[in-house]
């Protein structure tokens, strides 16, 4: 395969996936399809996603990586978000030596948080198509009645929405299935269901999407990007990619669309 060692620029790692996809295993090789397919992808998604989209298991993607030279996921995914970044370097440098001369402190933390969050919210402007976004306002601003479901991790997003919804005088309720009551029955034709939730999702949202689009109610879907079984039910869908730091990922870009559509939405109803 030449030099084993990890590219350093983007045009080296296009130069090594061509010169080693030709020879891999199937699962492998679908790993490389998907790459070569993706690669914008790379930057703002977990392992676990691009091996699902893929349709490989983390640990054959993963194996992938290393085939291209790069210890993990995490290193080539260091180098397309530092190409991704690329136009703020003076801001990047700073975050670089601070997680260098910080290793392990509470600033280095900081710092990795703080630059996995500001590449989610430059990445949101790439996932979250405008069309979709008009559509989802609408719909949310003509509801009598606005539903809100998430689940764990997407449960903060969810209470602030209906914080928010609530301040600015629209209708909406909180589904958060307190002693396994999921209250399915109090949404109404002319009601609108907002359900958030990313990999792995939550099983109570997506039945609740489910049952609520078997009755053709209309379903605003906050998801993640490349595979959610929320797309199978005609949702209006605004993707959504966080970036991950270690086993954890934040909700910076999730909130700011949170409160993008909340203020939409209120806006909308006070010139309605």
């Amino acid at each position: 395969m030449g030099d084993t060692g990890a590219p350093a620029t983007i045009k080296a790692f296009e130069e090594r996936l061509l010169e080693v996809s030709e020879g891999l295993p199937k699962r492998l090789r679908q790993c490389a399809d998907f790459v070569a397919a993706n690669k914008d992808r790379i930057a703002v998604s977990t392992v676990a996603e691009m091996a699902e989209g893929a349709g490989v298991q983390p640990s054959a993607f993963m194996r992938f990586c290393q085939i291209l030279g790069f210890t993990g996921f995490s290193e080539m995914q260091k180098l397309f978000r530092e190409s991704f970044v690329g136009g703020w370097p003076d801001y990047s440098t700073r975050l670089h030596h601070l997680r260098e001369k910080a290793e392990g402190s509470p600033s280095a933390l900081l710092a990795e948080f703080v630059e996995a969050g500001r590449t989610s919210l430059e990445g949101l402007l790439k996932t979250v198509e405008p069309q979709a976004l008009e559509q989802a306002v609408q719909l949310l601003a003509k509801a009598q009645m606005i539903h809100i479901i998430g689940m764990r991790r997407s449960f903060p997003v969810a209470s602030y929405m209906a914080y928010a919804f609530e301040k600015m005088n629209v209708p909406a309720m909180l589904h958060s299935a307190v002693g396994k009551l999921d209250n399915h029955h109090a949404i109404r034709p002319g009601d609108v269901l907002l359900a958030i939730t990313f990999s792995p999702y939550s099983a109570e949202t997506v039945d609740l999407v489910e049952s609520v689009s078997a009755r053709n109610i209309p379903v605003v879907a906050v998801t993640d990007t490349i595979v959610s079984p929320l797309r199978k039910f005609n949702a209006v869908t605004l993707s959504v990619s966080e970036v991950d730091f270690g086993a954890f990922r934040s909700l910076s870009a999730t909130l700011c669309l949170a409160i993008t559509l909340s203020v939409a939405v209120g806006t909308a109803r006070q010139e309605d």
